[in-house]
């Protein structure tokens, strides 16, 4: 696939230079936090310390366990705007706690494929000890397979190894604002499909797939989405469930959603959270793609999350 390479490298080679085949390519890149036009405004009801460049803040001076007053989830609802994930020390919720908070954004929604916690609309990952490791170690957006994916997700560790058990976040806006222009116009207006079944068979047999098979059809989204709340343009698709553009070949399809996908992993795009017992992490499930890092070997991780149903990409 040709694209344009940084401008650094002489016009004479611009016309030959391709994309190697992981996806990558070095040179500076813009790094964006705001949409254009954004009015940035100072908090008066929490205070803010930024985690990364474009992404990730820890938000202090707000207690999840009580309800939210009007101007506070305001501010909150812009501080997920402004930085697609926050993140709140020492919070301890309880289960109920955790589900009044989020429903602050809207309704609840579960996935019946992952494990209940301790009480309706929670699941729990537990991994590490005797627990088989799964939903770990790939980027990807929760539930890009419904018709319409969650807008965000309120994540709490319950108990936290030693060391590592890092979630690390991406930032989907960036990553769309770096593609080389003549990619961008190859994937505007282009459509992809997402189907559960890929991300959930490296763990299920078919057996406990199938019976979900009409509850989940394959559906398309755009490939570019539209955030219904800043009109920022994202890339929107992910590992775990997109399987192919509409209307390309195969190969071709195949090609160029691995480079798509592979933007998730540039660092600069990135911030990484390193979690305390009953730290919580609220983030922007249409602007991101997450991965939970499996890095802690027998030791145990347990978190609870609350999902956020959301609407239609466009």
């Amino acid at each position: 696939m040709t694209v344009t390479v940084p401008s650094a490298v002489p016009p004479t080679v611009l016309r030959e230079a391709r994309v190697p085949e992981g996806g990558m390519y070095e040179g500076a890149r813009t790094l964006r936090r705001l949409p254009e036009g954004w009015q940035e405004r100072p908090y008066q009801h929490l205070e803010l310390v930024p985690q990364g460049c474009t992404i990730g803040a820890e938000v202090r001076g707000a207690d999840l366990a009580r309800p939210l007053d009007p101007a506070l989830r305001e501010e909150l609802n812009r501080a997920l705007l402004e930085w697609k994930v926050l993140f709140f020390r020492a919070q301890h919720l309880t289960s109920a706690q955790q589900r009044d908070f989020a429903r602050n954004w809207g309704e609840l929604e579960t996935n019946p494929l992952l494990a209940r916690g301790s009480s309706e609309d929670v699941v729990r990952f537990d991994k590490g000890g005797a627990a088989t490791s799964t939903f770990e170690n790939v980027w990807h957006a929760d539930v890009t397979f419904r018709e319409r994916p969650a807008l965000g997700a309120v994540l709490q560790l319950r108990e936290v190894p030693p060391f590592g058990g890092d979630t690390m976040w991406a930032d989907m806006a960036a990553a769309y604002d770096n593609l080389p222009q003549d990619v961008k116009d190859r994937i505007d207006g282009a459509t992809a499909v997402h189907d559960f079944i890929p991300g959930f068979a490296r763990f299920y047999g078919p057996e406990r797939l199938a019976p979900y098979q009409d509850e989940f059809p394959p559906v398309e989204h755009p490939v570019v989405r539209t955030h219904p709340e800043t009109g920022r343009r994202l890339l929107f698709v992910n590992t775990s469930f997109t399987t192919r553009i509409t209307g390309m070949e195969r190969e071709e399809s195949d090609r160029l959603l691995r480079y798509l996908c592979q933007q998730a992993h540039v660092p600069e795009y990135q911030v990484r959270f390193r979690w305390q017992p009953g730290d919580v992490a609220f983030w922007d499930n249409r602007a991101t793609q997450h991965y939970a890092v499996n890095d802690y070997g027998s030791h145990r991780r347990v978190a609870e999350r609350v999902a956020i149903a959301g609407d239609r990409p466009f």
